[in-house]
């Protein structure tokens, strides 16, 4: 990591400490989602952009975290961080058997993508019935204090869940520039540009591509946890959909696919002007169903066209940064 770049994190890091300290509540919370959803696309990037399997179900590994450790603790005061220990469980246990059925039998590509938005349809069938946890109806974690921090039960203020979330995130940067520079990463980068030639080296590329599904599966978990304890509410219908994955894989597709800054600048460009949009729709009085999603597809077609390796490349290149 050159100077500049390390410059960059020390501004950045400053700043995003600093933020709840000027900020106003909404803006806050913007903040929120923008390291919320850098922290998921850091996530579903070690599968895709250090790896190359394309994962379009992740919404699957945020519905069971969630539910997982709502449930242990609306029902017996469990708190979220020991559920933790069983959402990584579950998540992990899920994306390996997603990666046996397809590794194994040679499903990849756009057929490996679809297999993992069939898991994620499944679960979200399944849960519509599983009354103890609210079955269609939802469940809904009851909200406490909001004006102290609880971060055993994440329970406080939305300074407490913001500075919860920029942990977050900053580990999970962390964790991916020791992975990319790790034996386990040289050889996800080996796979995704060539797996016959991988292959053909010598590398395992079954046992290496498990462990990429299995690392991105683990870390997801841990934002359902946070989608559950902030939100307070977990539906199905909304948790499991397709819709979510999206969300997710937009912000890594858009800021640079295999970078450790494109998931951050990504997550930070939609939420910003998805949302923006949204207030001023709100501001002229008008309402119109499915705007976000026309924004996105806007800008993912803007992004193919004329940046197809995402924003952070182009943008690291004329400021004379690396990747």
């Amino acid at each position: 990591m050159n100077l500049r770049i390390a410059g960059l994190l020390a501004l950045l890091a400053a700043a995003l400490v600093a933020l709840p300290l000027v900020a106003s509540p909404y803006v806050l919370s913007v903040a929120t989602l923008i390291l919320y959803f850098a922290y998921a696309g850091q996530a579903w990037n070690v599968m895709m952009g250090f790896a190359g399997q394309l994962s379009l179900g992740h919404s699957l590994y945020v519905g069971l975290a969630g539910y997982a450790s709502a449930g242990l603790f609306f029902h017996y005061g469990i708190g979220p961080w020991a559920g933790l220990w069983l959402a990584i469980a579950l998540c992990t246990a899920a994306g390996a058997a997603i990666g046996f059925l397809a590794f194994r039998f040679g499903i990849s590509g756009v057929y490996f993508a679809l297999l993992t938005i069939a898991f994620a349809e499944f679960t979200r069938i399944g849960f519509d019935h599983i009354k103890w946890l609210g079955g269609p109806g939802g469940l809904f974690i009851k909200v406490s204090q909001r004006e102290t921090w609880d971060l055993a039960n994440l329970r406080g203020t939305p300074e407490m869940f913001y500075y919860v979330m920029l942990a977050l995130a900053a580990g999970a940067f962390v964790l991916c520039w020791l992975l990319l520079r790790s034996r386990a990463g040289y050889y996800w980068q080996a796979i995704r540009e060539n797996e016959e030639a991988a292959q053909a080296l010598g590398i395992n590329t079954f046992r290496w591509k498990m462990l990429a599904v299995v690392v991105s599966a683990a870390m997801t978990s841990l934002a359902g946890v946070f989608f559950a304890f902030y939100y307070n509410n977990l539906f199905p219908e909304q948790v499991f959909h397709i819709s979510r994955s999206i969300e997710i894989i937009l912000g890594p597709i858009i800021g640079g696919i295999g970078t450790l800054f494109g998931p951050i600048l990504g997550a930070a460009v939609l939420t910003v002007l998805a949302d923006g949009i949204t207030e001023l729709l709100a501001a002229l009085g008008l309402e119109i169903p499915g705007v976000k999603q026309v924004f996105y597809g806007l800008v993912l077609l803007v992004v193919v066209m004329f940046l197809p390796n995402g924003i952070w490349p182009t943008l690291a290149r004329r400021l004379g940064l690396s990747k």
